[in-house]
């Protein structure tokens, strides 16, 4: 880590993004409730995130989302999600784009986090279109008026414009805990490299995309991602 802190100091990173995924989140406990079948509780994937499955049993897609929102009631940040809100402190500018719909960052004191695929903690009606904070279980009456605030297969995330934005001046990406075979954000690497940025992995192991960063680190977030901070310090 020595030599990475000199090059941190010689290139005077000022202008950071990080991405994040599950692996972030994992280390609070965080289930993905996804099994080795592909299943999501006894369900297929399609079945409870995508609009198609929605519509087919909107009873069934609110009891699986009730139950993710009930699981952060139970959870807290570890210290990878405050480690990352001391680092948007330190840099002049800090853009945390997240694949995670929980709300670990924030309550980890991260201010800037754009949360790419929604949030379980907003719930967004079909009839007037208006999206609320929301904590509680959506109840038989509301199932077919109102959806989880979540990207589904099929839609486009969220935040694009700012994102981009993000990655304009950017002299440091970070990419912590994502398996990287997702795109969008599997290709955020290459825009932040068009920008001449050091691109970072900070992974639990390596990635198809990993032979694309300048740099790799592999271990649990919860260490390598506090060591990593700690050389801005």
């Amino acid at each position: 880590m020595d030599s990475l802190k000199n090059l941190l100091q010689q290139k005077n990173c000022k202008d950071v993004v990080v991405l994040t995924g599950a692996g972030i989140s994992a280390e609070s406990g965080i289930k993905t409730f996804r099994d080795s079948n592909g299943l999501w509780e006894d369900h297929a994937i399609e079945d409870i995130a995508s609009p198609e499955g929605f519509y087919k049993d909107p009873e069934m897609v609110h009891r699986f989302y009730n139950l993710r929102r009930a699981q952060l009631q139970d959870v807290y940040p570890n210290p990878a999600h405050t480690a990352l809100s001391d680092l948007e402190k330190i840099v002049d500018n800090f853009t945390l784009i997240t694949q995670n719909v929980d709300d670990l960052h924030e309550r980890g004191g991260s201010q800037n986090v754009l949360h790419m695929h929604g949030e379980l903690k907003k719930i967004f009606c079909l009839k007037t279109g208006k999206v609320d904070y929301f904590e509680g279980d959506v109840m038989s009456e509301e199932f077919s008026f109102v959806r989880p605030d979540i990207v589904w297969f099929g839609e486009a995330i969220k935040y694009s414009t700012e994102i981009q934005k993000a990655f304009e001046n950017c002299d440091l990406y970070l990419c912590i805990g994502t398996s990287n075979n997702v795109y969008p954000a599997a290709g955020f690497v290459q825009a932040a490299k068009m920008k001449n940025a050091l691109c970072i992995e900070l992974n639990l192991e390596a990635t198809a995309l990993s032979h694309q960063y300048d740099l790799n680190f592999y271990g649990p977030a919860t260490e390598i991602v506090t060591q990593f901070v700690d050389l801005f310090r």
